[in-house]
């Protein structure tokens, strides 16, 4: 038996209603089914999410379902599919999305063809029937690079601000390197120190066109939907990502970017708050303040004399609550 192209980590709880398309799709990416192995991760659903994984792993050569008894979280999930990677090549794929036909069949060509570690792509959101390109925030296509020329500029959207662990594919070396993991038990932000470390420590990279991948929007059980404590994890996450750049041997280049993006994202969540209990609110506010307790001074008086109005003006008060100006 042939060893597959490309592993794919699939992850989904309660995701019946989508995941059917999702698999189905995957059965579309090469004319050798034996090409692509499946790795699906059934994280604790009470829907029929593990039947149908079940039922279409029948129509691969290469697959593993495995099944949580309980939700550990989409970082954990994905950690435990990377156990099982075979091949030169793997990628993430979230079980509400889907990719359109010869999708990875195009990207393992590309990724032989540059030698390079780490692919992306753009992609399409599609929320109420609408398709809108979403385009990787880079300016040049099948160029190889190091992945740091890629964070900057920090007031502009750049490549650690478009995480989405599944619009692209890495190379195995990515794995062996440990760059491939996620921080197990996150719930939400998951990707944002993921896409740092990569864009920090892996050798090559590059944003080529493929066949889309397409991102369902305004799904109810999304995380991006739902407003409870999970929601907290964007703290630890953003915590970290500060960590790995003040530890790198560029922190004083690459930590204006990282600043700017805590803040940033504190001043979405802080809005997406106001829609909460008022206890998670109010656990929502401390975990922010003690976030922005942590920027740097220097990079944070900096960046925020170049906030846009809106932003200060939300993080204005917890901004003071912390002894910084805003």
């Amino acid at each position: 038996m042939r060893t597959p192209l490309v592993t794919v980590i699939l992850p989904a709880k309660d995701a019946g209603a989508f995941i059917g398309t999702t698999l189905e799709t995957l059965t579309r990416q090469f004319d050798d089914p034996g090409a692509l192995k499946l790795v699906a991760i059934d994280d604790g659903s009470r829907d029929d999410t593990g039947i149908l994984m079940r039922h279409y792993a029948e129509r691969f050569p290469h697959a593993t379902v495995l099944v949580n008894a309980r939700p550990r979280g989409l970082a954990s999930a994905r950690n435990q599919g990377l156990e099982h990677v075979e091949g030169d090549a793997f990628c993430f794929l979230d079980g509400d999305d889907w990719m359109q036909p010869q999708r990875l069949s195009v990207l393992t060509r590309r990724l032989h063809e540059l030698d390079c570690d780490v692919l992306r792509t753009d992609h399409v959101t599609v929320r109420d029937g609408v398709r809108t390109l979403a385009t990787a925030p880079y300016p040049w296509r099948e160029r190889v690079v190091s992945p740091r020329d890629a964070i900057l500029p920090d007031d502009q959207p750049t490549m650690v601000d478009y995480p989405f662990a599944w619009a692209g594919i890495l190379h195995r070396r990515v794995l062996d390197d440990g760059l491939a993991g996620f921080t197990p038990g996150l719930f939400t932000a998951e990707d944002r120190p993921w896409i740092w470390r990569l864009h920090l420590q892996a050798r090559s990279f590059a944003v080529v066109d493929a066949p889309a991948l397409l991102y369902r929007r305004g799904v109810s059980t999304s995380l991006t939907q739902v407003r409870d404590r999970r929601q907290l994890d964007f703290v630890q996450a953003m915590a970290e990502v500060l960590q790995l750049v003040e530890a790198d041997r560029e922190a004083e280049r690459l930590l204006p970017k990282a600043v700017w993006s805590v803040l940033a994202l504190s001043s979405r969540h802080l809005v997406r708050s106001r829609r909460m209990t008022p206890g998670l609110r109010t656990e929502m506010r401390t975990a922010v303040r003690g976030l922005l307790a942590k920027l740097p001074d220097a990079e944070a008086a900096a960046v925020l004399a170049r906030l846009d109005g809106p932003r200060r003006r939300v993080l204005a008060p917890h901004l003071r609550a912390v002894g910084r100006a805003a």
